[in-house]
């Protein structure tokens, strides 16, 4: 019962951010062309290289496509849920995490509906960027349809993986309260890194994107066995158990480290 009022009030908090960002309709549509148009011009120099130079490691334009839409989909999945936990150093240094701490709710579910994000330009240049690669892929035979809901299977997992690794390096906030650098290495360089085959990087790079920070389990392992065949059904059982662990382990380290704070007024 407690939990139910608990998702009730869950997506109260969400309405009332959508209707509160809603009253602002151009700046809303605007922001959406102008993300959609910047992701996809940073695809397009990358596509530009590939048809210039042909295949990169041996990943077509099209593998790579996937690469990139997947990484897109997932992060915007975990934006538009999960978006204030990037952000969780402003409630850390404003001290707005007290306000959160007296609502009757766990904290983290009190903080995730604040600034509730509609990502419609990403989903769209995500979206036609993974149809336009799964098509190409399809129509030279290297793919078949069963790939289409297994990618979107793969993009779940991805946005949990990429909420894990941002919940953990915002939990870190607790001892340090600034994070917005570390955020930059966790979060926004591992991804950017992985929109591509790791097999461009050395060895001890690609290490790190497996295990320290394992972005490389969002898009490129899944797309090893969707795309070419390598392991087998087993692949998606243990990126689904990968995304499973890394949430556990970000969510009772969260759990542990909202002990240690220290309100500013404090």
């Amino acid at each position: 019962m407690k939990r139910t009022s608990w998702y009730h009030l869950y997506k109260i908090l969400i309405r009332t951010s959508i209707r509160s960002r809603m009253q602002y309709k151009f700046n809303f549509i605007l922001a959406s062309v102008l993300a959609a148009l910047i992701q996809i011009s940073e695809f397009l120099m990358v596509a530009l290289v590939l048809h210039q130079f042909g295949a990169i490691k041996g990943w077509s334009l099209h593998e790579i496509g996937y690469l990139f839409a997947i990484m897109t989909l997932s992060k915007t999945l975990y934006r538009t849920f999960g978006n204030e936990v990037h952000h969780l150093e402003k409630y850390l240094v404003g001290g707005e995490l007290d306000q959160l701490l007296t609502r009757p709710m766990p904290v983290l579910l009190a903080l995730l509906p604040q600034n509730f994000r509609i990502m419609v330009g990403e989903v769209l240049q995500g979206g036609f960027i993974l149809c336009w690669s799964l098509a190409g892929m399809m129509h030279s035979g290297q793919i078949g349809w069963t790939v289409i809901p297994l990618s979107l299977l793969i993009i779940v997992t991805g946005a949990i993986i990429l909420f894990s690794i941002g919940l953990a390096t915002a939990t870190l906030g607790f001892w340090t309260t600034r994070i917005e650098e570390l955020q930059t290495i966790t979060e926004d360089a591992a991804r950017t890194a992985a929109q591509y085959p790791l097999t461009l990087y050395p060895k001890w790079m690609s290490g790190i994107l497996l295990t320290v920070i394992p972005v490389g389990f969002v898009n490129y392992i899944p797309s090893l066995y969707l795309l070419r065949g390598q392991g087998g059904a087993w692949v998606l059982a243990a990126i689904a158990a990968v995304a499973a662990l890394c949430l556990a382990a970000s969510l009772r380290f969260w759990k542990y480290g909202i002990t240690k704070y220290q309100s500013t007024g404090s």
